[in-house]
């Protein structure tokens, strides 16, 4: 990109987690952010290009850190099962689909995992630097030590690894880890960074006497692991909206699918005692999420996209309505839901909006009270400081 673009906001969030700034313009030279100061300061210079959001939000793009870009997300069994069976061919359509969903929601990085068939690996391979999001992923998710060997060569961005099953399992595995395995699995890593989804007071305090940098989802595991988390510096990423998740269908009678614009019901029948758990559930890890942000506990936000219901890209700003309702401010939530993923993850061209990276951001028209809302259906994306040729505001519906 040659030239100088000036880019003029009427709300910023850089993604700090610092307040919000107003009336700001942000310039851009091949590429990258140069200078950012208030618009009543824009320099005036014929023949440049400004680009006038003044009734708009700019804000960093959103990272999941918990997807699974290569299941499917419904919530009929017969669905995800007949997904998994597909040729190649479909397969294949359907990742590409959930990533074209991720960025539709400004969702330009995801951390993905569980990738039985290997389809991520290959579509990175085959895309190289032409993706439209940049994904990091971890191979097959790790429940055994040859999960890991099989699944977790050293060309891996990340290990993941299932030290407690997913709440909403219906069914655990017959073979879990022991923290010796756990240990033998983490020692090799070869400086990649560990995922460890444990629940539990006891399994996440083994998971942390392990090393490990980051526990995904920690259900019930109390205030001692919280504060041992702050101190050795380990991102917490709580997914939230498995809990929301259940509880929903729970209270439905049924399977509820976690679209939010519109709410599927599926055929199914209530489990007694299902919706007085799943609301427990949410109330504890809401409580825990509450306390995590008062003793600084470094969070980032992860949806589980690609579980029974949790739609991939349209599920970040619901998890990110939850860290809201845990307490957060919004400055605080866009920080969790962007900076702090980025940089766990090493995305280098996402994260924070500041001088010297790169000038890639997401626009929302509204106020910043209307973001949560507003950031399913964008006003645009820029990349690299220009705008985004996959993102349409308005797309063209096929049959």
């Amino acid at each position: 990109m040659g030239g100088t673009r000036f880019i003029v906001a009427g709300s910023f969030i850089d993604g700090s987690g610092g307040e919000v700034r107003r009336d700001v313009f942000l310039t851009v030279q091949d590429t990258i952010i140069t200078a950012i100061g208030s618009a009543a300061d824009l320099p005036r210079h014929d023949g440049e290009a400004i680009d006038d959001f003044s009734h708009c939000i700019v804000l960093p793009p959103l990272v999941d850190c918990s997807v699974s870009l290569s299941r499917s997300p419904s919530v009929d069994k017969r669905v995800r099962v007949s997904a998994d069976e597909a040729d190649f061919a479909e397969r294949t359509a359907m990742l590409e689909r959930h990533i074209r969903y991720c960025h539709a929601y400004g969702v330009l990085g995801v951390a993905d995992s569980d990738d039985l068939s290997g389809l991520v690996a290959q579509y990175q391979e085959r895309m190289a630097q032409g993706s439209i999001i940049d994904i990091r992923s971890s191979g097959r998710l790790c429940r055994s030590r040859q999960d890991c060997a099989a699944g977790n060569p050293v060309s891996t961005d990340f290990l993941k690894i299932g030290y407690s099953t997913n709440i909403e399992d219906e069914e655990a595995p017959a073979l879990g880890l022991t923290q010796e395995e756990l240990c033998h699995i983490l020692q090799p890593r070869g400086g990649r960074k560990a995922v460890v989804v444990a629940n539990g007071p006891q399994q996440v305090a083994e998971a942390l006497e392990t090393g490990c940098d980051a526990i995904e989802q920690g259900y019930n595991m109390g205030e001692d692991n919280l504060r041992k988390m702050a101190e050795q510096d380990v991102l917490w990423i709580p997914s939230v909206l498995r809990a929301k998740n259940g509880l929903d269908g729970a209270s439905s009678g049924g399977e509820v699918a976690c679209r939010f614009s519109i709410r599927y019901v599926a055929p199914g029948k209530p489990i007694p005692g299902a919706e007085a758990f799943w609301q427990k559930m949410l109330a504890e890890q809401l409580a825990q999420l509450r306390l995590a942000r008062e003793l600084g506990v470094k969070t980032a936000v992860g949806t589980g996209a690609g579980s029974a219901g949790i739609l991939h890209g349209e599920s970040m700003a619901e998890e990110m309505k939850l860290f809201l309702k845990a307490g957060y401010s919004l400055e605080e939530a866009i920080r969790c839901a962007t900076e702090n993923g980025a940089r766990f993850f090493g995305m280098e061209k996402l994260g924070r909006l500041t001088v010297g990276r790169k000038a890639t951001f997401l626009i929302s028209r509204g106020t910043v009270q209307q973001l949560a809302r507003k950031l399913s259906y964008l006003e645009g994306i820029y990349v690299d400081g220009a705008p985004s040729i996959a993102y349409h505001k308005n797309p063209v519906k096929t049959p």
